[in-house]
């Protein structure tokens, strides 16, 4: 899709889905990251593995990324922000700080890596003569609330059920009488319910309990811990029926080899709205109309 299509004014909120998947390196789903482009505005948030590989591939003008977002400091939704912030200060965005939002410790986590990469940035600005603009990071901890207001669009952190992982976010984006939901790394959560009231579409993870226990061949205790921080398709199916969204949409597909037979059917038992199991790259476009677009 050139620059040109993304950005003609058919919809009010444009959601791409960069990365669908865990941390298995496979090629079919990237790593956890998710694209909002609202009121000019062009908003990451997570920057799992091929993020800035996806975003070449879409052709989004690394100079108008606005700002970055985390959910949380899990590395499958961490591990593409160093080659995001690098790369993209030596071809996109040379002069232009990047900007991250997100949990406690991600201040701290910026500030280690500037200094892991202080070979490699003062190389760059020594022998490449890269302006130093563009390598800074301005990184803020957040709290839950409103956290990002410009050009109409606002964003706004929700805090979800994680545990042990604490704080994690969710996220909420308004524009023009528009809203998506991105519910981050969650168990199921009557917050989240909460604060969805009313969104166009929400995006959500989700785990194949079931199948992760066939697939093991095993009891084991943390097997079962990790199915626990996370949302099985009949809990998902209870929070969209409860938030009642013009378009629910699965990301995150837990294990990253689920179909839409292990997981479309067990969430109609809770749900019967419009429903689409994530793809990497697909496009939601949020106007009059709700539209799914998939890569070809």
């Amino acid at each position: 899709m050139t620059e040109e299509n993304r950005t003609k004014d058919d919809c009010d909120i444009r959601v791409t889905l960069l990365g669908t998947g865990v941390p298995t390196p496979v090629m079919e789903r990237f790593g956890p990251a998710t694209l909002v482009e609202a009121g000019g505005e062009i908003l990451l948030f997570d920057a799992g593995r091929g993020v800035i590989q996806r975003l070449f591939q879409l052709q989004i003008p690394l100079k108008q990324l606005r700002a970055v977002f985390l959910t949380h400091l899990h590395s499958d939704h961490i591990v593409g922000l160093p080659d995001l912030w690098l790369t993209g200060w030596l071809t996109g965005r040379p002069e232009t700080p990047l900007r991250v939002w997100g949990p406690r410790g991600t201040r701290n986590m910026m500030e280690y890596l500037n200094l892991a990469f202080q070979y490699d940035i003062r190389i760059r600005l020594y022998d490449d003569r890269t302006p130093p603009e563009g390598v800074v990071v301005l990184a803020e901890d957040i709290a839950e609330g409103v956290i990002y207001e410009h050009n109409g669009v606002s964003v706004t952190a929700i805090e979800v059920d994680h545990a042990p992982i604490r704080p994690a976010f969710g996220y909420r984006i308004d524009y023009a009488g528009r809203s998506v939901v991105l519910s981050g790394d969650t168990r199921f959560s009557e917050h989240l319910i909460k604060c969805a009231q009313g969104a166009d579409v929400i995006v959500h993870e989700v785990i194949a309990a079931d199948l992760m226990r066939t697939r093991s061949g095993i009891k084991s205790a943390s097997l079962e811990a990790v199915i626990a921080h996370h949302t099985t398709p009949e809990q998902a199916g209870e929070v969209f029926a409860r938030i009642n969204p013009r378009l629910a949409v699965y990301t995150h597909i837990i294990p990253v080899t689920a179909t839409a037979e292990d997981i479309i059917p067990p969430t109609r038992k809770t749900y019967t709205g419009p429903l689409e199991l994530g793809e990497d790259l697909m496009v939601i476009e949020i106007g009059d109309k709700v539209a799914v677009r998939r890569m070809k």
